[in-house]
């Protein structure tokens, strides 16, 4: 069914040099028509937790499994997220209804009936897939009527009472009420699969006589039309209870075409005052952008004049404002080997998020293509190592540095390094709890491979080509004795303005970063990236826009220090990053489990730290090429 699944990635690649021929959407697996009673294999994914974070295989459990379990073939992405895909004993027959299909019977012991209980306690959803489309459960949402939303995958169980008791139950869904939508061709006999649902109940079910092959249920018979439509008599979960799962399936005709079926799943958690609010950020970011910019170039405009007119009527008595440390602003900085190992990395990641983000506008990362996105990012990720090579290269030799090849390495290995450290360590701790979750040896040494085998090498060939071009001459000449900087106000306090520079960005991207955060914790779908992408184009704008204007008040304050300062003004927005994200925590999230905290707050410190160098880059570019620009466009002796 999604045997054209995998080299889906590798076929985007190859359409995007051709697209001035054909425009196409390609939204991640090939159609597949079924005609009446073609086999329909349903794949069991892995259980999920909102409360937990930990996934686990289904088979965890002691579900009703085949004879054989057989893994489907999995990509690199679908591993680090914790896909873990399967065969399953449930099997369809196209447009062929069932009613009442028992699947097994088993009688948990006092283990497995405590499995069951812990994952119905941290709300564990279970995720099946077919032909390609992910489980959902339809609810009617009460506030709005004739409004459906779906949620993926359906709960193990529920908690509850009997009537008269207050001591409280487990009790598991063990029947699953599945329909599968399907869209006719109008000139064939065959259809293609464009909705998968299900209706879970806890039914315990009853039969009489001893138990065998041709045993007969009395709460859910074919024969006598009896069907199961509530959970009035439940089955619980508990030692020696035993437990008989059956499920029914049923076909309806849509009018749902196969191109557009993933609508459902990209819209569930879609709102209007979602929507708006977004583009309310938008326009309020692009005015303030719009202000600071005109602000900016009328005041520069009016300096270089000032300065040009003084010089030649001769009346320039003495040097004012910026001018005044033109021998030192282009003073190499402190540390200079760490600010352009910063700068390559950065470079990196804005190659990185660029390119992915153009590759999920054009439709090429649609999620139908479980891990793609991760993937993409992976290989972009390693292959832009060579601009940040290049980057960092070009940037050491400008500050007169010679070792070149140390400064690759570096810029090599000392950002990753942060983070598979990082990752090393939740690795371990997943692995700890027996999640499914935990990325195996063989994964890990593949990371490894192609961050030593494939991005080391490419770091080390862009920062030759970048040491062998001729130094990036700087517009003035720097004085051989440094200047001494003035006492200055406190506003342009270091700390201060660089934590003042970071709220104008965070300010660009905290409305999309709440829904990126719910899809990522939250188990949800992101696919508005065409919003993301004038996100991101306005987050570099305010980067660069506000880094200029507090760049221009220090050197008319005449503190020459800019190059750090730059860097950590747009960068210090992944400090606010980090403190919502720790807000969406407390606030969103129901993480209870102390192991789940520390993955939480793990992972958002690796994409805050990934933030902070992508704005800084950003920032520190935007500074670079101001100072270059306004100290060639005046005279100065």
């Amino acid at each position: 069914m999604a045997g054209l699944k995998r080299p889906v990635l590798w076929i985007s690649v190859c359409a995007l040099f051709f697209v001035h021929c054909h425009c196409f959407y390609l939204p991640g697996v090939a159609p597949q028509d079924f005609v009446k009673g073609d086999e329909l294999k349903v794949k069991v994914n892995k259980l999920t937790s909102t409360k937990t974070q930990l996934p686990y295989s289904y088979y965890s459990l002691p579900y009703c499994h085949p004879d054989r379990i057989v893994d489907s073939a999995e990509n690199l992405g679908e591993v680090l997220r914790g896909d873990r895909i399967e065969n399953s004993p449930f099997v369809f027959k196209m447009r062929e209804p069932q009613m009442c299909s028992v699947v097994c019977r088993i009688t948990p012991n006092k283990k497995t009936a405590k499995e069951f209980k812990e994952k119905i306690n941290d709300e564990y959803r279970v995720n099946m897939i077919l032909d390609n489309l992910p489980l959902v459960v339809p609810i009617r949402r009460p506030d709005q009527e004739n409004t459906i939303v779906y949620q993926q995958g359906f709960h193990v169980g529920l908690r509850g009472q009997y009537a008269g008791s207050k001591e409280e139950k487990h009790f598991i869904h063990n029947h699953l009420a599945f329909t599968v939508k399907y869209h006719k061709d109008p000139q064939a006999d065959t259809a293609r699969i464009v909705g998968f649902e299900v209706k879970p109940f806890s039914v315990k079910h009853e039969y009489e006589g001893n138990w065998n092959d041709k045993t007969r249920l009395t709460t859910c018979d074919p024969h006598a039309k009896r069907a199961v439509t509530n959970s009035e008599s439940p089955q619980e979960v508990d030692d020696k209870k035993e437990i008989i799962f059956t499920y029914d399936v049923e076909f309806q005709e849509s009018d749902v075409k196969w191109a557009s079926r993933w609508d459902t799943y990209l819209l569930m958690a879609d709102d209007q005052i979602h929507w708006f609010s977004i583009v309310n950020s938008l326009m309020i970011v692009i005015f303030l952008s719009g202000m600071v910019a005109m602000i900016m170039l009328r005041t520069l405009y009016r300096d270089i004049s000032k300065y040009n007119q003084l010089e030649t009527q001769e009346e320039a008595q003495e040097e004012t404002g910026w001018k005044l440390v033109h021998g030192d602003v282009f003073r190499p900085p402190s540390n200079p080997d760490l600010l352009c190992v910063y700068v390559g990395t950065g470079v990196q990641f804005f190659g990185m998020f660029l390119v992915t983000m153009i590759f999920a506008v054009l439709g090429f990362l649609s999620p139908s293509n479980r891990g793609g996105l991760m993937m993409a990012m992976l290989l972009l990720w390693i292959f832009m190592g060579l601009f940040a090579g290049y980057s960092s290269a070009r940037l050491y030799k400008m500050f007169k540095g010679t070792e070149w090849k140390k400064i690759t390495l570096k810029t090599a290995i000392m950002f990753p390094a942060t983070c598979f450290a990082i990752f090393f360590v939740l690795n371990a701790l997943i692995w700890g709890e027996k999640s499914s979750g935990a990325v195996p040896f063989g994964t890990m040494f593949a990371l490894v491979f192609l961050w030593f085998g494939i991005s080391v090498p490419l770091v080390f060939v862009g920062s030759y080509v970048g040491f062998k071009k001729p130094t990036i001459e700087d517009p003035v000449k720097t004085n051989k004795i440094p200047r001494q900087i003035p006492e200055q106000p406190w506003y342009m306090n270091p700390i201060f303005s660089i934590l003042i520079g970071g709220i104008l960005p965070f300010g660009a991207i905290f409305i999309e970063l709440f829904f990126i955060l719910t899809s990522i914790w939250l188990h949800q779908f992101y696919y508005i990236f065409g919003f993301l992408f004038i996100v991101f184009i306005i987050l570099i704008i305010t980067c660069a826009e506000i880094t200029i204007v507090l760049c221009y008040f220090q050197l008319c304050s005449e503190d020459y220090l800019w190059w750090w300062r730059s860097y950590l003004t747009s960068g210090s927005s992944a400090f606010y990053l980090f403190l919502y994200a720790a807000f969406y925590f407390f606030t969103k999230l129901e993480i209870t489990k102390p192991v789940s905290g520390i993955l939480y707050f793990g992972y958002m410190l690796i994409g805050s730290y990934a933030f902070f160098v992508l704005t800084g880059t950003i920032g520190f570019y935007a500074c670079f090429w101001f100072t270059r620009l306004i100290y060639s466009s005046v005279k100065i002796d």
